[in-house]
């Protein structure tokens, strides 16, 4: 499975740190172990279908357990059994 998140916290951090709550969901993803790649606007992951519903799902609680008052996830799954690099290989 292929999916992308992007976490839309409201506040989106802290004063000291603008980004804070978007960098604690970034960092559920990098410490699942699944392949990603974070994005300007999302992060790509992709794995074992139950891996990744459960990283997406962590990295939304994440957002909320780092302070951000309310959040949005924006979610895009892929079930096509092709990978990352084979969608994206030819525009690298």
């Amino acid at each position: 499975m292929i999916a992308e998140i992007q976490v839309a916290p409201s506040p989106a951090g802290t004063p000291e740190d603008p980004h804070a709550y978007v960098e604690a969901a970034v960092r559920v993803i990098q410490a699942s172990g699944l392949r990603h790649e974070v994005g300007a606007l999302g992060t790509t992951l992709e794995g074992d279908d139950d891996a990744v519903w459960a990283t997406l799902r962590a990295a939304h609680e994440a957002m909320l357990a780092a302070g951000a008052s309310t959040g949005l996830s924006h979610v895009k799954i892929a079930s096509v059994g092709r990978t990352m690099e084979s969608l994206t290989a030819k525009f690298r």
